[in-house]
């Protein structure tokens, strides 16, 4: 079987076309990468190409040394990678220290993983800890979140409160929060730090006049967390709109209805972000 047609990858190419319908991807904007497990590198061996140089990262952690990873590419259009996935994404090897990669297949004719590839990579390293089921890190270019990051103070518990109040599901679906990292320069070492410190924590970090960071088990979940995010974000510009610009708005789902709804759905609410 072609690796284009393995469940993982056809689940990967998926995701990346539904964010492309949502908006979430001009040009070559966010990316996406999936840790493969150990089926799933057995049943893509037999199309891998020769191994291509290993790449320095810029970061190591050995938590994932050894390890294989679908990502998007650097420069790709989200919207190309269904018609031609070996052009667009590709398959990678960590090494033994976890501070390199090199490709295995895909990413074809001199492409390279997304230039965010280190900030990802350390993500699934301290999202992995923090539950061993994790697998998918999505970076998508949220026009909800990016909008809430000029006028919303750059803080997890401000962010994450405001997201709580904005629509009901949203303390069942993300009930620890998210992260907030400040602006910084996309692509290299110190925001893959600041990041992975946040998302160890939470799973999903905003990064300020940006976009979002989601973690997940699996396609879906991620997916479904981002989705949920940034509808609780345009509803709370929406609403600011329709208030005048005030945030003083006239009805609220207070503390105890989190709380409350926390208890129902025996989810547990991050006890720092409640009164």
């Amino acid at each position: 079987m072609a690796i284009e047609d393995l469940d993982f990858v056809k689940g990967f190419c998926r995701m990346c076309d539904d964010g492309f319908a949502q908006g979430w991807h001009e040009r070559n904007g966010g990316n996406l990468t999936y840790l493969m497990s150990t089926d799933e590198v057995a049943a893509a061996r037999p199309g891998f190409d020769e191994p291509r140089e290993w790449v320095a990262m810029g970061v190591e952690d050995a938590t994932l040394a050894g390890r294989f990873f679908l990502s998007t590419g650097s420069g790709k259009y989200m919207r190309n990678v269904m018609d031609d996935p070996a052009h667009n994404i590709g398959i990678v090897e960590i090494n033994e220290t976890g501070s390199a990669y090199r490709i295995v297949w895909g990413l074809l004719d001199g492409a390279k993983p997304t230039s965010e590839f280190p900030s990802h990579y350390m993500n699934h390293c301290v999202r992995v800890a923090a539950d061993p089921t994790n697998r998918v890190i999505y970076h998508s270019h949220t026009p909800g979140v990016i909008e809430m990051s000029f006028i919303v103070p750059l803080e997890d518990r401000a962010f994450s409160r405001i997201l709580w109040q904005m629509m009901t599901e949203c303390v069942v679906v993300f009930p620890q929060g998210v992260g907030v990292v400040p602006w910084m320069v996309p692509g290299g070492s110190d925001i893959a730090y600041a990041t992975s410190k946040l998302m160890a924590k939470f799973p999903a970090a905003v990064w300020a006049h940006h976009g979002l960071f989601v973690s997940g088990p699996d396609f879906d979940t991620a997916f479904g967390l981002a989705h949920t995010i940034e509808k609780a974000a345009e509803l709370y510009i929406a609403t600011r709109a329709a208030n005048g610009g005030s945030d003083k708005f006239l009805n609220y789902i207070t503390d105890q209805d989190l709380k409350d709804t926390c208890r129902d759905f025996h989810v547990e609410i991050n006890p720092d972000f409640v009164d």
